[in-house]
């Protein structure tokens, strides 16, 4: 019996090259398994081109309520965002990818797991990192890594594909590298390539338009969460990767989340790339304005390092770490609290507070406003400025006094 190997497959044109080369060059039985996270119509027409491409089987799983619930989660809790601009949607969804693979492998009986990611890339760490993690023992193959792999373009991957009698709906024409899943789609390519060059919206856009030609008039939106997770959206209750999916549809509308980011990839290079996160940018945005209630100012600052912290480690391809478990059980003890109704208006690229509310929130209109009440008395400042500035007044009056001297 041959031995048999997982294939990481989407569909596209490098991953389905992939498999008559895998058979060509190893002799293994290729087990595809594509894992739905929710790219939608991407999906169409997989098994057929898998098989007909020497695939001996197709796995399609929807992973889509567990990349959610366990994944998306734990980063809008932590307010996850690398480089202060980037909401982790491609970093996200290769641990859960890769949790897959490997159950797949393990119960086909494989010995190795292949990617199709690039020499160049994050996901190759990512993938990788998360297959050592769970499964050690199997091997783990990079096509684009490996000496074996001698195409360099989509024409070349096509001229391959029918010289092994597999003719496939693919173009050599140039466009976008992208990755979709229900949390966002990323761009590479083209005009991006180069930073100087704006990107061309009206051809790159997929989920959502520019604020320019979003509606002249703006949207309210009503959220919920409980203990930090979203529940319901204008009333409406719901399952996350069901309200994600509505947000979305709300963000696209109103050009919320399309961000232009040069990032320092894992690798060491910096890439260009734009991503459009509608949802979950909303989602971000309504989870902190529930929390600025919420948390108090010590527990707050700490929160935003360690959520950086989290960012980083999500994007390195490290989730299957103590250090992510440590640092998501402090989130999480965060989040006891975390339950209200945040209220904001959707308009031309901007998210606009409306209001929030939560049973536990430590605002305190006695204390904030500037009428004198019970639990404030404004005397009271001044022995507190004179401690906390203590050790500034003692400074002074030694600088003064050499300075004197001199």
């Amino acid at each position: 019996m041959k031995e048999k190997i997982i294939l990481a497959y989407s569909g596209g044109l490098d991953t389905t090259a992939i498999i008559p080369w895998l058979k060509e060059n190893f002799d293994y039985e290729v087990i595809c398994v594509c894992a739905d996270c929710g790219q939608g119509e991407e999906l169409d027409g997989l098994e057929e081109r898998a098989i007909s491409s020497g695939a001996a089987k197709l796995y399609i799983e929807d992973l889509t309520d567990e990349f959610c619930d366990d994944f998306i989660v734990p980063c809008v809790q932590a307010h996850a965002v690398y480089e202060n601009k980037y909401l982790l949607g491609t970093s996200m969804a290769r641990p859960v990818i890769a949790k897959r693979l490997v159950e797949i492998a393990r119960k086909e009986g494989a010995t190795a797991i292949c990617h199709g990611a690039t020499g160049k890339g994050n996901d190759q760490i990512r993938f990788e990192l998360g297959i050592k993690a769970l499964a050690p023992d199997l091997k783990i193959i990079a096509a684009w890594r490996n000496d074996k792999w001698n195409m360099n373009s989509r024409e070349e991957e096509i001229e391959y594909c029918r010289n092994h009698g597999i003719d496939l709906p693919f173009s050599a024409d140039s466009s976008y590298s992208r990755d979709r899943n229900l949390w966002h789609i990323s761009h590479e390519g083209l005009e991006l390539e180069d930073p100087a060059a704006e990107p061309n919206y009206e051809h790159l856009l997929v989920l959502g338009t520019t604020p320019e030609k979003a509606p002249e008039e703006g949207e309210y939106v009503t959220m919920t969460f409980e203990k930090g997770v979203p529940t319901s959206v204008n009333g409406k209750k719901m399952k996350v990767s069901e309200i994600i999916t509505v947000l979305n549809e709300l963000g696209g509308k109103h050009g919320i989340g399309i961000v232009d980011i040069v990032e320092n990839r894992v690798v060491g290079m910096k890439s260009r790339g734009v991503y459009e996160t509608p949802g979950g940018t909303i989602l971000y945005e309504a989870h902190q304005q529930l929390e600025e209630l919420i948390l108090d100012r010590d527990t707050y600052a700490m929160k935003a390092d360690l959520g950086s912290k989290f960012a980083q480690v999500v994007y390195e391809g490290k989730w299957f770490t103590p250090l992510r478990e440590a640092l998501q059980a402090f989130i999480e003890s965060t989040q006891k609290y975390v339950t209200g109704e945040v209220k904001f208006k959707l308009y031309k690229g901007n998210i606009i507070k409306a209001g929030t509310s939560s049973p536990y929130s430590l605002y305190n209109e006695s204390i904030a406003s500037f009428t004198t009440g019970d639990l404030y008395d404004h005397h009271d400042a001044e022995g507190f400025i004179n401690l906390f500035g203590l050790a500034s007044k003692v400074r002074a009056m030694k600088m003064q006094e050499t300075e004197g001297k001199n």
